[in-house]
């Protein structure tokens, strides 16, 4: 097997990551919490102990009921809209953790870890109603670098005055003045497509919105529907200058998903959504499309306004003059029947009412936290007792990796609290319990493989070398599928699970990193130390603890450690039955038995092992 010629700088290695992982992080947390410190007033600040989730935690418990102003019956489909819509305000606000459920068949339990305050409260109650509006401008999703002029801006020569204006008014929110500037030129325009009511300020808040900010993506509500609307689209891809609103969601009556039919009548494979609107959505809907259909691209298309989020926003191909409409493009079967879902949720005139704010007591978290720590204990007690038991002073080495593997997993966790509002939960702690036992697995695999080497009759500083390159295969391939596992669990549940998901891909991560630039550069340089070098009986590493014994190596012949004698560890005085013994000194096994019958392979081996003890005993008795 060949083994890595490069230089191996193991003090340069574990100072690197030292630094990079451990100091550089905790350093930066420290920082933080002197500057960004956590307190009442800033719940989202830094702190030295990562942030609980609501089970270990506490929190508040807000419910809502849905209800619809013309009494119309609320569908379980409904429902599950209006979770998915509550969910995007809570996760866009820069809460996790938070749980939504339903409960009976118009409530919605949403339980959010920590103290809420009145505005997230009025967030999540906002009622999410649909609207169709005509698309002005479309455009990237980031900050525009240098903003266009608007057709107003250009008109009267004030672009950068303007300009100034509108910055203040992104960052603070249009004035009276703003207000009533963007009411006269919608006033003045000729209809709700005309780009001549894009003023100023209008035109700054949209080259100043940054779509790819959550913030942005919260949606909520709001917005008046008699004025133009900058918004994002409900992914983050796009951003959007809408004009006033030309259809209300409440005159949609229904919105179905099936197969496109084709021109002739035959049904395409291509997935699309229909659209079925009442006598006034009829009408609105067809003088709407009847403008946009000679229009240039993008004032050829209508927006579907959903939580003042674009939803979808398709160009207009014919006029619809019968109150059916049928949108078509890349849908699949799951995307089409999602946004018609959202089509039919959007047209209920639904809201929430907060029926009760409860404070959710953490009592029965702690109390499941003590006990989850304390099987921690347990279970990394047992791995010390283990390690120190079956590889002696080497299993300190295990320990200490798992002290670095700890101590980077605390920073990472507390960062990603400050920085992404992450929450440990009780599922996570149980992911941190179970890595204690899989980063060890790593360790055990790593020094298995260089007593094996001992075992071949090499160097503890060979063994090293090549019991790495071996080590390090199984090891990725064992944490590759532990990574691959977690994954698929994140993606594929929701709730607690994806807490232990989260902690479980995060500590396999870790765990390679330690093995990698801590574990490994370690024993290379323990490997040069008198005490594991010549094989002390404490270290782990002395001859009866591998139990170095002779091994048949074939063609009539044995071999013990002193085999390789140019580079192998003082394993105490050599024993008679561990010389070399050839076959030049052996005579060789027969091929055929007694009855003339060929032996078979195992029976030659048999029978050279036999006659190689024999010749051994013989040497030993002379």
């Amino acid at each position: 097997m060949a083994t890595d010629t490069r230089r191996s700088r193991p003090v340069r290695t574990i100072v690197l990551l030292t630094i990079l992982t451990i100091l550089l992080p905790f350093g930066a947390l420290l920082a933080g919490w002197q500057l960004d410190g956590k307190s009442s007033d800033n719940p989202d600040g830094a702190s030295l102990a990562p942030g609980l989730a609501l089970d270990l935690q506490g929190g508040t418990q807000v419910i809502l009921k849905a209800v619809t102003s013309d009494g119309s019956e609320i569908t379980p489909e409904a429902m599950e809209e209006a979770i998915g819509v509550i969910r995007q305000r809570v996760d866009a606000n820069g809460v996790t953790e938070a749980e939504i459920a339903s409960q009976g068949s118009n409530q919605i339990v949403v339980e959010i870890p920590g103290q809420v305050d009145d505005e997230t409260v009025a967030l999540i109650s906002k009622a999410a109603q649909m609207k169709f509006r005509p698309v002005l401008v479309i455009g990237n999703p980031t900050p525009t670098t240098q903003p266009s002029a608007s057709p107003s801006a250009s008109a009267d020569g004030t672009g950068e005055d303007a300009q100034a204006e509108g910055d203040a008014a992104a960052a603070d929110g249009p004035t009276k003045k703003e207000i009533a500037e963007q009411e006269d030129a919608i006033k003045a325009a000729t209809d709700p497509s005309d780009l001549a009511q894009i003023t100023p300020s209008v035109q700054a808040e949209y080259d100043a919105l940054d779509c790819t900010d959550p913030k942005n993506l919260e949606g909520g509500g709001g917005d008046h529907p008699d004025r133009l609307l900058v918004t994002c689209d409900q992914t983050g891809a796009a951003k959007y200058i809408l004009g006033p609103v030309e259809v209300d969601g409440t005159n949609l009556s229904g919105a179905s998903s099936g197969l496109v039919a084709g021109a002739n009548g035959t049904v395409t494979n291509e997935w699309g959504v229909n659209l079925d609107f009442n006598s006034e959505g009829t009408r609105e809907f067809r003088t709407t499309t009847e403008r946009l259909v000679n229009l240039e691209p993008p004032r050829n298309q209508f927006a579907i306004v959903l939580d003042s989020l674009v939803v979808s926003a398709p160009s207009t191909n014919v006029a619809i003059t019968n109150g059916q409409a049928q949108i078509s493009g890349s849908f699949t079967q799951q995307s089409a029947a999602t946004l018609a879902n959202q089509l039919s949720f959007g047209s209920l005139p639904l809201t929430f009412q907060v029926e009760g704010q409860n404070q959710i007591s953490a009592t029965l978290g702690s109390e499941q936290l003590q006990r989850g720590l304390f099987a921690g204990l347990i279970g990394l007690a047992l791995v010390v007792v283990y390690s120190l038991f079956q590889y002696r002073a080497l299993g300190l080495l295990t320990v200490a990796s798992l002290v670095v593997a700890g101590a980077m997993t605390y920073v990472v966790i507390a960062l990603l609290s400050w920085g992404m509002g992450y929450r440990l939960s009780l599922p996570g702690v149980a992911g941190l319990i179970v890595a204690i036992g899989f980063t060890a697995d790593s360790f055990i695999v790593y020094f298995e493989r260089i007593r094996d080497e001992l075992r071949d009759g090499r160097s503890l500083r060979l063994a090293v070398q090549r019991g790495w390159v071996r080590a390090r295969r199984t090891i990725y391939a064992a944490k590759a599928v532990n990574l691959l596992s977690a994954v698929i669990l994140y993606f594929m549940t929701v709730g607690g699970v994806r807490g232990f998901a989260f902690t479980l891909g995060l500590t396999t991560i870790i765990d390679v990193m330690v093995v990698i630039w801590f574990t490994h550069p370690v024993m290379e340089l323990l490997a040069k130390v008198p005490f594991f070098r010549d094989g002390h009986k404490a270290s782990g590493l002395s001859a009866d603890r591998i139990e170095v014994t002779p091994r048949y190596r074939g063609a009539g012949r044995v071999s013990s450690p002193k085999a390789d004698t140019a580079d192998v560890p003082d394993f105490g005085s050599p024993e008679p039955d561990r010389e070399l013994v050839t076959a030049q000194s052996v005579n060789p096994a027969p091929r055929t038995a007694e009855d003339g019958r060929r032996m078979t392979i195992a029976e030659r081996r048999a029978a050279e092992r036999k006659a190689a003890a024999e010749a051994a005993q013989n040497e030993e008795n002379n």
